[in-house]
Formats: C-alpha cells, structure tokens, sequence
C-alpha cells in the first residue's frame, strides 16, 4: 500500500465515515486486466468542488478542482494535487459527517476510462500528463500540468485540449448542463450556509386559483396540444435542501399520466404505454371534467383499511379488472385548454390544477394536498405510518420531461440509537466479529429487550476497532429480558450494556426487531438506560378544513401497526415452505435476509415462473452468503426440494431440474439458492434451442456510455439481419440479447451462428468488441459471449437476484430504455417492485408471438457455410 493511502486512512475515522478504508489487497495485480479509470467526484464540502481522479500504480491520483473542469481549451482550471485515494473510492457516493475531514456530500459525478498518450509514470513524476478521457460526460484530450505557484499543495492546472469533444465555455457549461450523479439518482441540491436559528419550518405553497384578472401566468403560452409527454421524475437526496419548497406525500402505486383532447381521454405510463383500457372508470371521471385539452401527471392508488396505498391491493385491483377501486392522486398540470404550462411555476400549476378538480363529486380523482410543516418532522411522521417517503418541489420550478433536482424524494429511513448487547463470531471472509445485537429499554417497564442484529455498514477497519472496544465488555449472561434462543443464540458474545451504536433501519417488527440494519457509528453522547423506540409524532394537517380531503395517506392515523415480523413459513398456491434460519444474512452489504429473498422470489413469481417453465435450471448456492463459498448446481442431487421435477438423463447425458411452480422456486430458495440460470431450450425438444443469446460484458472501467453505443450497435446487425432481439440487464455490468427462435437448428448450428456475429462485430469494430473471453482481451473494450449458446450452457433467468453486493436482479428492458440506465445492476430484490409496478411483462410480452429462423441467407451473409 501506498505511503499516500498510508496518509488517506490517517485523516479519516472509518468508525463515523462510510468512505472506503484502503487496505492491502490480496492476491495478484490486476494491472493489466482492465482499462485505466477515471472518476470526478462533486463534492458539497466547506465549498462545493469537483475531485479528479486517475488510476495509477494501484491507487487513484487524486486533485480537487475548485471550480469544475471546463471544455473551453481556454480555460484553465485551477487543480490541487491531495493525496491517493483507494480505488475502491471511485464509487463512492454518500455524507461525510460534521466534524470530519472532507465532512459533506459526495456523489460520483463522471466516471469512465483514462488513457495515457505517454508513458504515465514517467509523465506524472515531470509533472505534464496528456491523455483521452472516455467518460459518461467529458471525452477527448485533456492535460493536468503541474505549475511553480507557491503553496502547501502541489498546483496543476486542468486543461481541454483542442479537438472536436471541445466548447467554449459561454455556449456550453458541462456542469451546469449535467449537474447530477452517473451512478444513481443522486444529485447535491442547493443548500444555501443559515445558521440554526435562520432556518424556518417550511409551509407548503398555499393553493388558490390565479385571479382571472391578472391574465396568463408568467412562461405559459399558447400551443398545440402534445401527442406525447414524459413525466418530471424525482432525484434522490439524503435530506431536505434549504429554500422554498413545497412537500407532498411519496405514493406507492402507479405513475399515469392522463391526455385529454375533448371527449378523447387516454391513459399512460411512465414509459408511454396506454392503459386507458385498464382504468375505464378513471377515464369517464377525466371526460366529465369538461377539459378542452389538458395533461395531467398523478398516481393511481388502493387504500388499506388504515387509508395508506396498498401496492398488493392495486395489482389485485388490476388482475381482477376492479378499476373501481383505484383513486387518481393528481399533483400537476402541465398543459390546459390550449396553453402550454410546463414553463410555468410549479405553485402555479398546482393552483390550476386544484380549481380543475374542485368540485369532482365521485372520489376518483383527487388531489394531492401538500403539508403546513417542516420536511423533518413530515418525514418522520410518514415513516411511522409505513408510508414510502416525501417528495419535495422547489417553489418557482417548471415542470421538465427527466429526472430533475427540482423535484427531490426523501425515503424513509428510521435511525436511532441502539445498546449494544451483543456481538457474533465471525463467518465466510468476514473477520473480526459478524453482527451486533442490539437492545432498546421498554418504555412502559424499563427492562432492556433485545431489538434485533445489524450485520452491514463496517469495514476491515471499523470491524477491528469495534471489536478492541467490545472485548473489555463481556459478560456471560444477557442483559436484554429475552435474549435470542436457539440457532439465533449460536456464537453469541453477551456484553455489558454500556456502549451504543447508531443504526438506520427499515422498520421495525412487531416484536421489536429492526429489518434492513445498516450501522453508522458508535455514539457515547447519551447514558443506555435512557436509550428506547423513538416514535414519530402525528402529522399535523394544514388545517381543519382540509383535513376531511386529505389523502389516504394524509389521513391515516400515527398510530397504525408497524409491519408484521417476518415469518417463518411461506405461503404458496400449492402449500407452504418452511424457511430454516431465516434471520441469517446472505448479503452483508444490504443486511438482506434469508426470508427476505425468499419473500422476494415469491412477490415476483408470477414473472419468472414462465421464464423457468421446463427449462433445465442451474442453482447458484450460497449457504454462508455471497461472501462465502458458491456452489454452481446442474441437477438435485442431494437437495430436497420440494415440488422439484428432475428428469433422469437429458441430451448430455445428465441428469437436470426443472423449477414449474413456487413450491419448487422457494424450495430452492430455502436450500440457500440465490441465482437461478436457465438453458435455451426446454422440455419440447431439448436437442433444438429456442432462441439464443448475446451477453454485452464490458472491462469494468468502461462508462455506461459505452455499453448503449454496444448495445444499439449489436441491434442494428441483428435488425440488418433481420432478427428481433429483446433486452435485459445482466445483473452486473452488462446486456443481455435474447434472440427467440423456431425449433429447427441443433446446439453447434446455433453456437456457430453466434459465434459469427460476434467475430462479424469483433473485426468490424476492434477497437470497441472483442470476440475472445478472458479479462484481458477485453481490455477497454466489451467482450460479446457467445459462449452461453451450447449445450448445456445457462444464462441467467430474467428476475434472478445475482450473488453480488446488494443483490441486483436482471430485468427485462424496452431497447430505448438502455440509454436512461445507469448501470446493468440498476434494479435490486428490494427496488424492483417499483420497476414491475410501471411496466409488468411489457418489455417481453411480444417474445412468444416472434417467429423467426436462423436462413441459409442469413449465414451466407455472415460468411458460413449454408
């Protein structure tokens, strides 16, 4: 390790931060096996700045450019050189909390690949290094040149070279143009420097309509009315941003945005697909408001019998074709009666909006009200009611088709101070200790009760200096009132209930037990006999008047029953599945659970069942977690799982499984399997495949960019050849191509089909495509695997979780959705329902109805023999 990241883990205490410790990597060099990265950090410190950052010599170089870089080539920004960061640091986002160094918020602004048009070491050591950036948002040359000017810290200059990636700086500013993060929704919003005592509660914008007098608002104008309209979308942020903002409860239900055009009315999702045939009743409602012409953006929701949007209840709503059921929550009003509003101020527009609805008798339609109080405490009292979260308009805003920082969601997130009670040993890679127990004293009787394990949120550093302070503490009986029992007592170290542990979480059970525990810190600012539940208190309405016209949500009261414990059994159409040790942890990263997964497989399938029906299946297993040993399983040898079909001996020879129904898919779940990946062919005939597959995977420096050029690229031979291809995410970093076919060729004709697109790829484009596996021949470039199209081979099932941090899931895509993605690995077990609820099967519903066949014209073309 580098003196440099000697100094980075010096200036920083990994037990508050959740930056990345640089600790001494095991193993070989990986230099070689992947491209050079670059990353540029905004960074929302003492003064907002933008840090630089180039891999070199197993650390990333590292300056902070006050100002930004600027694709002017005359202007020269001014770079200080500070010490090496990890590499694990380029996909850093997060706080840095008050009072430590760097304290503030950091997302990862570009990222990409650096390529040295000089010897690098050779160049930094002179101090004038000239390279190509290949990033999300800057490309071409660029030069870092170390100057004399006096200081503490060496000063470079950062400078654009003169090429076609080049602008000048009073026609285009790249950081105001694309202010937020390339790795999530995250974006640092305006916070202007108040003091404690400055800071107002924030009222939400009264809502009266404009005096007809006073004419049209100020940016509307007349025009025709649009024929398509992509809604504003929410950036995420930690907490809420000073200024004038409005506040609205975040809905759990479905984004649909309404097109009337006289008696016309059309409903639409997020992703532009009509549904006005599913939601009759909702479009009646709309007609009868006697609009000339308008676009309306709200969510369709059911209510629980507490008042709060069930999203369980909508699906249900829809199968059952009950649209009767489901309220339209409208909150703006982009477009009226021939005028353009979008320019307009968000207050505005809700205004008109409010003067549309009023008086609207049936409760179909109805709009969404925001709150007199400050984010915090609404927050708060939102999460305490189960709800999802706030979102959050800025005052004066117009409305923009894409994700903006003028519309912000706040998550819920409960996080408070626990007792720690507790500790396990270690398992897997894991060192030091596994997980804290915690406790919380009862608030009635006093006594200390156990609240459950936080197993994620620490580092090698952390785990290690935690355990030095733990150790001191043991004592051989529990000190909580109903310690665990059982496989849950297993490896515990009882302690002294003196030392506290900040821990966010997201929820908490009926019995007490916080889910999702990720911990933050140690704290010694309070005594523990003081330490029990923190309540939300309930939130206050706007006023008396109001109140009756609240929200189901709005009116759902504080009190409602936290979530129900998870339990110990499944139930299934066919029966139920017991889960053994449904507590444990399978993924450190998330404190994602056994039965988390299992609850996870089974909300999803009704999706991934006609994906696995009589498809040979392959199980990746992890019995000590994803950080532990994997096991890639082709057949059931040894595993009782029920409702399994095995057949006796297929076409290789091998016995093989099948997964046709949920009693199997969380069977298998329940013997540790995360992954599930499938064959190309099924029971019908499995000597002749049913479609093939491209799988896009990049050398992971590669920016985002370069796989939608990949992917389109990839489509249009595919198109040229006049094959239709469906898309979906891999999970990880990359695409997957899924080519569905008539049963008419064997394995080696369809594997040498492939094989030749690839090559056909790999020699068009060298620079960009690699038709040879193995990390370093695809260095900088992406690899297409054909390889997966044998006998034999398996690909992922489409919704499978992947045995990676957080546990993404692969999801099936729309071709023109590529380009709005941030990453193959966007979509986890725990945000994928929101991506489910907006599209269902659509991206895939046409695959069954595609008949196509490989022809003798289409190998001639690609150079095999007919």
């Amino acid at each position: 390790m580098s003196r440099n990241l000697d100094d980075y883990n010096r200036m920083r205490d990994f037990s508050a931060t959740s930056e990345p410790a640089a600790v001494k990597r095991r193993g070989k060099k990986t230099a070689g096996e992947h491209a050079l990265q670059f990353c540029i950090q905004k960074h929302d410190a003492s003064h907002l700045h933008y840090d630089f950052r180039l891999e070199l010599d197993g650390a990333l170089k590292s300056w902070a450019v006050p100002k930004g870089p600027s694709l002017d080539p005359k202007v020269k920004r001014l770079a200080v050189h500070v010490e090496d960061h990890p590499l694990d640091y380029a996909t850093f986002e997060g706080s840095i909390p008050e009072g430590h160094y760097g304290a503030g918020d950091v997302i990862v602004w570009d990222r990409g690949v650096w390529i040295p048009l000089d010897d690098p070491q050779q160049a930094y050591a002179k101090g004038r290094l000239k390279f190509e950036l290949q990033g999300e948002k800057l490309a071409g040359i660029w030069n870092l040149v170390r100057t004399h000017m006096p200081g503490k810290k060496e000063q470079w200059f950062l400078i654009k070279h003169q090429d076609s990636a080049a602008r000048p700086q009073d026609d285009y500013d790249v950081l105001t143009a694309e202010p937020d993060s390339v790795l999530s929704e995250r974006t640092l919003v305006d916070k202007p420097k108040l003091a404690a005592k400055q800071v107002k509660p924030l009222q939400s914008a009264p809502v009266k309509a404009p005096k007809a007098a006073a004419g049209k608002p100020a940016g509307a104008h007349k025009a025709k009315l649009p024929a398509q309209l992509k809604p504003q979308l929410a950036t995420l942020v930690d907490s809420a941003p000073g200024g004038e903002w409005s506040y609205e409860i975040k809905f759990d239900g479905y984004r649909i945005l309404a097109r009337i055009d006289h008696d016309q009315v059309q409903l639409f999702t997020r992703n532009g697909h009509d549904w006005t045939h599913k939601l009759p009743r909702q479009a009646e409602a709309l007609a009868a408001l006697g609009l000339e012409s308008a676009w309306l953006d709200g969510e369709m929701i059911v209510a629980n019998e507490q008042g709060v949007p069930d999203f369980q209840a909508l699906q249900n709503a829809f199968d059952s074709g009950h649209s009767s059921q489901i309220i339209y929550y409208l909150f703006d009003l982009p477009y009226l009666n021939g005028v353009d509003l979008r320019e307009v101020p968000v207050e505005e527009r809700r205004a008109a909006l409010a003067t549309v609805l009023n008086g609207h008798k049936d409760g179909l339609l109805r709009f969404s009200e925001a709150f007199d109080e400050t984010p915090e405490a609404l927050l708060n009292s939102a999460c305490q009611m189960q709800m999802e979260g706030l979102i959050g308009k800025r005052l004066g805003s117009p409305y923009v088709s894409r994700r903006s920082s003028d519309w912000i969601k706040l998550k819920c997130k409960h996080r408070q101070e626990f007792v720690i009670v507790g500790y396990t040993d270690p398992k897997g890679s894991r060192s030091a200790f596994g997980a804290l127990l915690l406790g919380l004293h009862d608030r009635d009787s006093g006594e200390l009760r156990y609240a459950g394990k936080v197993g994620t949120g620490f580092n090698e550093t952390t785990l290690k200096s935690i355990l030095a302070q733990l150790k001191p503490l043991r004592v051989k009986k529990a000190a909580v009132s109903n310690p665990p029992s059982g496989f849950e007592a297993k490896g515990v170290h009882w302690l002294k209930p003196s030392l506290l542990a900040e821990v966010a979480f997201a929820e908490m059970t009926k019995d007490g037990s916080v889910r999702h525990a990720v911990f933050h810190g140690l704290r010694n600012d309070k005594p523990a006999k003081h330490i029990t539940e923190e309540r939300a208190k309930p939130m206050k309405q706007a006023s008396a008047k109001t109140a009756a016209k609240k929200s189901p949500r709005q009116a759902a009261k504080s009190s409602a029953e936290p979530a129900a414990p998870a339990p110990s059994q499944l139930g299934m159409a066919s029966g139920k599945v017991r889960i053994t040790h449904p507590d444990r942890v399978i993924d450190a990263s998330s404190g994602t659970t056994k039965m988390q997964l299992a609850e996870y497989y089974a909300s999803v399938a009704d999706f991934i069942l006609p994906q696995l029906k009589e498809r040979p299946v392959a199980l990746v297993r992890a019995p000590d977690g994803i950080g532990g040993e994997l096991f890639f399983q082709k057949n059931a040898e040894r595993l009782a799982i029920p409702g399994i079909t095995t057949l006796d001996k297929d076409v290789t020879g091998q016995p093989v499984m099948l997964i046709n129904n949920a009693e199997a898919l969380i069977g298998a779940v329940q013997m540790s399997t995360v992954e599930l990946h499938t064959w190309n062919a099924t029971t019908v005939d499995l000597d002749k495949p049913d479609r093939f597959v491209l799988d896009l995977d990049p050398d992971p420096a590669l920016p985002w960019k370069s796989m939608v050029e990949a992917t389109a690229l990839t489509l249009t031979v595919l198109d040229e050849l006049g094959l239709k291809a469906f898309l979906k995410t891999s999970g990880g970093k990359g695409i997957h191509l899924v080519v569905p076919l008539t049963r008419k060729l064997g394995w080696d004709e369809v594997k040498d089909f492939s094989h030749a697109i690839v090559s056909h790829m790999a020699k068009l484009l060298p620079d960009r495509f690699s038709a040879v596996s193995g990390p370093k021949n695809r260095v900088g470039r992406i690899f297409i695997d054909y390889l997966r199209n044998g006998l034999g081979a398996t690909t992922i099932c489409a919704y499978a979780a992947r045995t990676r941090e957080g546990l993404p899931v692969s999801v099936p895509l729309f071709a023109d959705e590529v380009k709005e993605l941030k990453g193959g690995n966007q979509w986890n077990i725990h945000n994928v329902h929101e991506r489910l609820r907006e599209v269902g099967d659509e991206p895939w519903a046409d695959m069954k109805k595609t008949r196509q066949s490989i022809t003798a014209d289409m190998r001639k073309r690609l150079g095999l023999k007919k």
